[in-house]
């Protein structure tokens, strides 16, 4: 099991601190017991902490609950709060441990004065990046996406997409399956790539019936194992090529041909995990052709192979 660290501290918002609990914890699913993750709450100065919402918490931990933490989650900060210098030690002795860190939303700022992230680049909420550049010169901040992860350090957008970072961690220590269960369970949307768009201006319509983008993108879903054209996809949403593109642009913040990459992939994710298909047939069913294909463009998008990924989660299992 693994051990997941969520730092705490005077003033904290009480929805981002209960979303690594509620996503590595499954507190408040009724699944707690089956948890992966063991979840524990520190601040720099254990005990009451108070909180914008006229409430108070209780934090039983000190700084030394990092030392043993595989994950290490910053769910927020406030910018007028200087890191101080125990808290900016016990992050470098995790972190050089080999624990990965977390910031959801602005707690991309205390990595960010941590110098974890010097010459490096970070993700945080689009209304504070500016401030955070001109904060942090030596680091490279991201606006336009929901999250970043390079393994060893992985940042977030607010809100809604610190609870997609999560829920990827999830899916990157515990297969698809899992990570689906659980959006099931959170009611979440199962997957949204971290390249999405931050801010994407274009309504969604309340009705499937209304909303052409959502039916074409569902067509999609459902015909992955098969060639799609662009003129065809676009037919479907009863657009020409160009119009279609640019409402899939303005809609999710990616190309047509790249989200239909992604959702490829992840098809392949979950068929290598649950079934003992050949790496041919895998490729098939997830529209990428070849095993050749398979093995590209999965080393491009996840950094690994298909077989290290079915093996890895062949032993977690």
């Amino acid at each position: 099991m693994q051990t997941v660290t969520v730092l705490a501290f005077d003033g904290i918002s009480p929805f981002h601190l209960s979303v690594p609990g509620l996503v590595f914890g499954r507190m408040g699913t009724g699944t707690e017991s089956t948890a992966p993750y063991n979840v524990l709450t520190c601040a720099e100065d254990p005990g009451i902490i108070s909180t914008p919402a006229g409430f108070d918490i209780m934090v039983r931990h000190g700084l030394e609950a990092m030392d043993d933490a595989d994950t290490v989650v910053i769910p927020s900060w406030r910018r007028d709060l200087p890191l101080s210098d125990p808290t900016r030690a016990a992050l470098h002795r995790a972190h050089d441990r080999g624990a990965r860190m977390v910031g959801l939303c602005l707690g991309s700022w205390a990595i960010a004065a941590s110098g974890l992230a010097d010459g490096r680049e970070i993700t945080t909420h689009w209304s504070a990046a500016a401030d955070l550049a001109r904060a942090y010169p030596a680091v490279q901040v991201r606006s336009d996406t929901l999250w970043s992860d390079h393994g060893d350090l992985i940042t977030s957008a607010g809100v809604a997409a610190a609870l997609d970072c999560c829920l990827h961690l999830v899916r990157t220590d515990l297969g698809s399956r899992t990570a689906t269960e659980l959006a099931r369970a959170l009611v979440l949307a199962p997957h949204r790539s971290g390249s999405q768009a931050q801010y994407i201006p274009v309504a969604v319509p309340d009705a499937l019936e209304d909303d052409p983008m959502e039916h074409a993108m569902l067509w999609a879903r459902t015909h992955l194992d098969t060639p799609i054209d662009l003129d065809t996809w676009a037919r479907t949403a009863l657009m020409s090529r160009r119009t279609f593109t640019r409402h899939f642009r303005d809609r999710t913040g990616s190309s047509p041909q790249q989200w239909l990459l992604h959702q490829r992939i992840d098809r392949a994710r979950l068929l290598l995990e649950s079934t003992d298909d050949p790496m041919d047939r895998v490729a098939t069913a997830s529209g990428l052709g070849t095993a050749v294909n398979l093995r590209h463009h999965f080393h491009r998008l996840l950094g690994t192979s298909p077989a290290a990924h079915r093996t890895q989660f062949r032993r977690a299992a």
